[in-house]
């Protein structure tokens, strides 16, 4: 087994227990699925055909065959959604329902649908596995693409299941269960460096006695350095609690201390706030606008306009965007983003984002779906923002954005869409993570399924970054300054560069593995919303 403390990376993960991003454990195991879906002699699953798609719409088209075989479930839902207000659609089937299921679904919108293994699906199964999702999640990591990029990376290290009821709250309130701290791994190999990299505004007032780059030492008595099984489950535990009112003893050595001391932390419900640190700095008797960005989730619609208009009033002449901790999220919300910066004039008309789908996907025949524009106005994520707003303009040419192997997908689609319009997009940091592809979220049965679904490119067709984009000023995080002090390497980099610096000699990209953040895998990903 991999947990969060293994050197390796595993293609396909499980997530309903550790919410812990690209570095939690991998579950694996073999047995014999019941049921009574059809299975080859060799336990290949088939994937249905979609019959006759006559009067249905095009979104319907997309998913036919999947959508008689939907709803059939091992353990059905009963009551009403609380985020969609309606009622579960669950009745009882088998787990092998469930796989009959995901492999037309597969079939019908994977990106990389034809490279699909042929895959034995009985041993994907409660006994061996422990649950029912667990069995399912397991079957779809082993339907994904083998298929490697230019440097030897997996294609596919993206797609991904996750409990439905944990997508909702996190994608559409900001909720899940932690401290409200965000944990990065600097080193995941022995000696191990694990840091505080922030300390969210809303985290619960207990856990904020530890601040950006304290260094811990242990957890619950053991090691960070530990081992063995045991011990690594214990750190587990402690970095990825499972349910609210845990209380974890943590051993930190704050930066620049040269003695450890002990902190309790306790687990709740937290919300995260996206959107944090909005203030400008006088250099050069001009305004420089500083935005710290963490989230593309629902609720940063509302943040990011204050934070916009904020820095308007302000007369801010450039912007430094650090988002070097935004894994991604809402692309609709992206498009927004990038409209702010670059105002109407550059914006006008021009493609933020145009999507390609497999070539079986009636998606590809619909502007509606391969076109993202740069949108000007809310589009109604939140709430205190009612949609078809206006939105705020700074109309700049230029932006420095701050970024590293956490900026992914959404966060480097506004990238891409910026330098499109031909915007002057300065990049300092380390290379960001590399995701050009994004997907719709699809619920079956209470497990959500993230699996790739579209790549997109910029007006200018280019989206191949899939192994990530290479900063102009290689810079190596900061942990001794706070996020948004001018002292900080990342931010005052770009006040130099402003200023007509250079990159400076000393500032090195970080050595051996890139920093990694423990963090779900829905806040490294690409979504776009499905039709109402």
């Amino acid at each position: 087994m991999k947990s969060a403390l293994d050197a390796g990376t595993p293609q396909g993960r499980f997530w309903r227990f550790a919410l812990a991003g690209a570095v939690v454990l991998a579950l694996h195991g073999c047995g014999g699925g019941g049921g009574d879906n059809p299975f080859g002699s060799d336990g290949v699953i088939d994937p249905a055909q979609p019959g006759s798609t006559a009067g249905l719409s095009i979104w319907q088209k997309r998913t036919a065959a999947s959508d008689r075989l939907a709803a059939r479930c091992a353990q059905p839902r009963s009551g009403t959604d609380p985020y969609t207000h309606e009622a579960y659609p669950d009745g009882k089937g088998s787990l092998n329902d469930e796989k009959y299921w995901l492999r037309t679904y597969m079939d019908e919108v994977y990106f990389w649908y034809d490279e699909v293994p042929s895959v034995d699906a009985r041993p994907y199964d409660v006994a061996h596995r422990g649950s029912v999702f667990a069995a399912l999640d397991g079957y779809f990591n082993a339907l994904l693409t083998p298929g490697v990029t230019a440097s030897g990376k997996l294609e596919d290290q993206f797609s991904f299941t996750y409990p439905t009821a944990d997508w909702e709250a996190l994608s559409q309130g900001g909720v899940e269960i932690g401290y409200g701290l965000q944990f990065a791994a600097l080193s995941r190999k022995v000696p191990r460096d694990y840091r505080v990299a922030y300390v969210d505004p809303k985290a619960p007032t207990a856990n904020k006695v530890v601040a950006r780059g304290a260094r811990i030492l242990t957890i619950d008595g053991v090691s960070i350095d530990a081992t063995d099984d045991q011990g690594r489950d214990t750190l587990n535990a402690g970095l990825f609690p499972a349910a609210s009112g845990e209380q974890h003893a943590f051993r930190v050595l704050d930066d620049g201390a040269g003695t450890a001391r002990d902190v309790v932390l306790m687990s709740a419900q937290t919300t995260s706030t996206p959107v944090q640190n909005v203030h400008s700095v006088t250099v050069g008797g001009t305004k420089v606008g500083y935005l710290l960005f963490n989230d593309h989730i629902a609720t940063a619609e509302g943040q990011l306009i204050d934070a916009i208009n904020q820095l308007k009033a302000d007369g801010v002449s450039d912007l430094v965007l650090d988002i070097r901790y935004n894994g991604g999220g809402y692309l609709d919300i992206a498009s927004e983003l990038a409209y702010m910066i670059a105002g109407s004039s550059t914006t006008s008309g021009k493609v933020f984002e145009r999507l390609s789908f497999n070539d079986k996907n009636p998606l590809a025949t619909d502007t509606a779906f391969t076109t993202t524009g740069f949108h000007s106005t809310s589009q109604g994520f939140d709430a205190s923002v009612p949609e078809g707003t206006a939105l705020p303009q700074l109309g700049l040419g230029r932006v420095y954005v701050l970024m590293g192997p956490g900026t992914c997908s959404a966060s480097e689609a506004v990238i891409n869409g910026l330098r499109g319009v031909d915007v002057d997009v300065v990049l300092i940091g380390d290379t960001s993570c590399g995701k050009p592809y994004g997907f719709f979220a699809q619920d079956n049965c209470g497990l959500s399924y993230f699996a790739i679904e579209f790549a997109g490119v910029n007006a200018k067709n280019v989206g191949n970054y899939a192994d990530g984009f290479d900063p102009d000023c290689a810079v190596a995080d900061d942990f001794s300054h706070a996020l948004g002090d001018t002292n900080e390497a990342l931010f005052a980099t770009a006040l130099n560069l402003r200023a007509g610096g250079t990159c400076p000699a000393s500032a090195k990209r970080a050595g051996g593995a890139p920093l990694q953040l423990l963090r779900s895998p829905l806040r490294e990903n690409g979504f776009l919303r499905r039709p109402s």
